[in-house]
């Protein structure tokens, strides 16, 4: 009432003593990972009010105090703390943790006048006094909010501030140079907790006053919905609400200049704090995963720190100072469209469908920029090539939509990637790899003009792709056997042992048939073996070297032979003839790179799986990557369509799981079946994988292209979503609708399974796990 400025100050959750301390101190909430510390050590290191002080003395509990004082930049920040063990919530009288405060401050400002060298540095400028006051929540957790104990130690509390204000300002001989703020790091519930983010835990008190703080201001009015103004008797003295960790300009007393330049200093604090933590984060994060912040990119930073200082140098302050333009703008559309909706008595459904696209094209104006670097990007292109891209793009975008209809789009698509070496010349340079390219691309487009899958079993083809298969593998090991001479007593073994995995595999689907036939049920050791080949499956590529090509061909092998166990009839040669086409795709890949004009330091052969890959190895996107990009989602649908409808239920043939199990059980069965579809999806995923390492392209490239294509697709499915006619027709129009929408989800996964697949490497005999870097 008679010298600062007060309000509530409103944190957020975790409402826990040190990410509120953080706030206060530092300007910024904590990465959250300080839990796993018990909130106690920081897990990133920072920068903060006190390290920027000349001096700092602080008072209070071992666990805040001890956060600020380690590590900071030089011996100016001296911490005085009590026993970690007096923090007890059975102790007899938990208020001495405050009056130790008090007393220690008051002894500390004694000894001072008799010690010439602390009295120098107390009279220094940019002094900082921390007294952290624990007795009151130590009070509330062990005696609740509502008890005598507590309101006892608020009094105490209240009347050592008004002591130890009073020894400041008489220490200082009134000289008006010294701000006080008082608050809270967060509140507590009626029954004596905090963490969550109920009102009673986020809403703490704020009040200051001294050097730079404005006077109390009397109002008449002000619009608060909350009855604390009424209950503390404070109409008519102006309440000032902030989120806690922000600068309150609005406390401030003096000149627009100052807040600005102050708020651009906050402003450098906080980025400064997000350039460590990219940094930390970068190094200990796998280079695909990392992802750099865009909107702080090193450009943009310079941009807002050069226009900032701009604005300042100008007295456009308010410039300065972050806009909410466009926030306001779309808050009044939103507004705008709510109330039509409302006076039309639209359904709840309404609101959903017409509000949703407000915030979606705020996002998209918020990068306005962007938009335009496409736009003039665009135009710089000869309108002749435009124009080409945009047909071509098209036409392929129009065949992926109707292979959902008609499966032989696919056929004609495989039959134009057949023509793709003659296009780009390729077939001069690497005449061998386009052969293999052109071959498995027209004998993959026979699949889907074969008729759904389950119509028509047939065991001795299943058969016949088990014996491609070794005859395959026979083929790599005698060629590894002449190329490494390590390769017989390193490798050799595990090769012998998919071999007769995929041996087992095929016994198991002929017994098992044969038996079944007979009515003789499932033999109770086919089904043992067909569970263990499942499992190891994912164990034994794990155990190969990660060498490109040797782990690809061991995935390979483990998968055939389980898609061997759950294979009926032709679709068992699929998985081999894809994959096959892919490892010619890869080769393809390297060549078209090389023929561009981009180095490629090793041939596939040579090159290995890593963990983390190299950001500084990564190119700037080109054109040829969004072929790559449609390359992927054609294979993608494929691997969906080659073999029947996966989007219809009747396609799903019960019987493919009987090598495994024949009593009804709707969840194993339906999760062997779904894993059988996914096998083809992990095998382009895994190959894909080595292209992006071949071709140095970056997966978060890659994901926003796929993005692209298939929102595009969806779009067009979105039109064909069909609300008349039969269920299965509906279904199916849904359910297209889905799949591609779902596409990028489902591209995550499968680019973590198949990183997983394709660079971790296990070893036997107890040695340790490892990972090639």
């Amino acid at each position: 009432m008679h010298e600062g400025s007060w309000g509530i100050s409103h944190t957020r959750v975790p409402t826990e003593s040190r990410p509120g301390h953080v706030a206060l101190i530092a300007g910024f909430y904590e990465d959250v990972s300080a839990v796993a510390k018990g909130w106690k050590e920081n897990p990133v290191e920072f920068d903060s009010l006190l390290n920027e002080s000349k001096y700092t003395w602080g008072w209070g509990s071992p666990d805040i105090l001890s956060m600020f004082a380690k590590d900071v930049s030089g011996d100016h920040v001296f911490i005085h703390t009590y026993d970690a063990d007096d923090e007890d919530f059975g102790a007899h009288d938990v208020t001495k943790l405050d009056t130790w405060v008090f007393d220690n401050v008051k002894e500390f400002f004694r000894a001072a006048r008799n010690n010439q060298s602390l009295f120098s540095k107390l009279n220094e400028e940019k002094i900082v006094f921390f007294l952290h006051l624990l007795g009151i929540d130590t009070n509330g957790h062990a005696h609740r909010p509502s008890s005598r104990e507590y309101k006892d130690n608020i009094k105490i509390v209240d009347a050592g501030i008004k002591e130890i204000v009073s020894m400041f300002k008489h220490f200082y001989g009134n000289d008006g140079k010294t701000a006080f703020v008082f608050t809270a790091d967060h509140g507590m519930t009626d029954w004596g907790v905090h963490g969550a983010g109920h009102p009673s835990e986020t809403l703490t008190p704020f009040v200051t006053w001294g050097a730079g703080i404005k006077y109390p201001q009397n109002v008449s009015t002000q619009q608060f919905e909350d009855a604390f103004l009424k209950e503390w008797k404070l109409e008519n003295w102006k309440r000032q609400d902030i989120n806690q960790g922000i600068l309150p300009l609005d406390y401030l007393n003096n000149t627009d200049l100052f807040k600005a330049e102050s708020i651009f200093t906050n402003a450098i604090q906080i980025l400064e704090q997000f350039k460590v933590k990219m940094t930390q984060k970068k190094e200990v994060t796998l280079s695909f995963l990392f992802t750099p912040f865009k909107l702080l990119s090193e450009s943009k930073q310079h941009n807002i720190l050069r226009k900032a200082r701009s604005y300042i140098k100008q007295r456009k302050y308010d410039e300065a100072k972050p806009s909410r333009l466009l926030q306001y703008s779309f808050v009044a559309i939103g507004v705008l469209v709510a109330f039509f909706l409302l006076i039309q008595a639209y359904p709840w459904t309404y609101y959903i469908y017409c509000l949703l696209p407000v915030p979606i094209w705020y996002a998209v104006l918020r990068e306005f920029q962007v938009i335009q670097d496409l736009v003039a990007s665009l135009l710089s292109c000869p309108p002749s090539h435009f124009v080409g891209y945009l047909l071509v793009s098209t036409l392929g975008i129009e065949v992926l939509v109707l292979s959902f209809f008609y499966r032989y789009m696919l056929t004609a698509g495989l039959i134009a990637f057949a023509g793709w070496p003659f296009i780009t010349q390729l077939w001069t340079r690497a005449k061998r790899t386009s052969l293999n390219w052109i071959f498995f691309s027209l004998l993959l487009a026979v699949f889907p003009l074969m008729p759904v899958v389950g119509r028509k079993p047939d065991i001795s083809l299943v058969m016949t792709a088990g014996l491609l298969v070794l005859l395959l593998s026979l083929f790599v090991v005698a060629s590894l056997t002449k190329r490494k001479d390590s390769f017989v007593n390193e490798e050799l073994p595990l090769h012998l042992l998919q071999m007769l995995s995929m041996v087992l595999s095929m016994y198991v689907v002929y017994s098992t048939d044969n038996s079944l036939l007979k009515k003789q049920g499932l033999p109770l050791i086919n089904q043992i073996i067909s569970w263990i080949i499942l499992a190891s499956s994912f164990v034994l590529p794990l155990l190969s070297p990660p060498i490109l090509f040797e782990r690809l061909f061991s995935i390979l092998l483990s998968l055939m032979s389980t898609y061997i166990l759950l294979s009926r009839g032709y679709e068992a040669l699929f998985p081999l003839v894809l994959s096959c086409l892919m490892f010619a795709w890869i080769h393809m890949e390297q060549e078209t790179l090389q023929q561009s004009g981009v180095s490629c330091k090793q041939k596939v052969n040579s090159i290995q799986f890593i963990y983390n890959t190299d950001l500084t190895q990564l190119r700037q996107l080109c054109l040829d990557d969004i072929r790559r990009a449609f390359f992927l989602v054609f294979f993608l649908v494929t691997a969906f369509f080659g073999t029947g409808n996966i989007a219809s239920v009747n396609s799903f043939d019960v019987t493919s799981v009987y090598c495994f199990l024949t009593v009804f059980s709707p969840f194993i069965m339906g999760a062997l079946m779904m894993w059988k579809i996914l096998i083809p999806f992990v095998l382009v995923m895994c190959a894909f994988e080595a292209v992006q390492l071949t071709t140095q392209l970056s997966s978060k490239g890659l994901f926003l292209m796929v993005l692209v294509i298939s929102d595009i697709m969806a779009l067009h499915f979105f039109f064909l979503v069909r609300d008349y006619g039969s269920w299965l027709d509906i279904g199916t129009s849904i359910s297209h609708y889905v799949i591609v929408m779902s596409m990028t989800m489902v591209l995550v996964f499968l680019n973590g399974l198949a990183q997983l697949l394709t660079t971790k490497k296990l070893t036997l005999c107890g040695k340790p796990k490892s990972h090639l870097i």
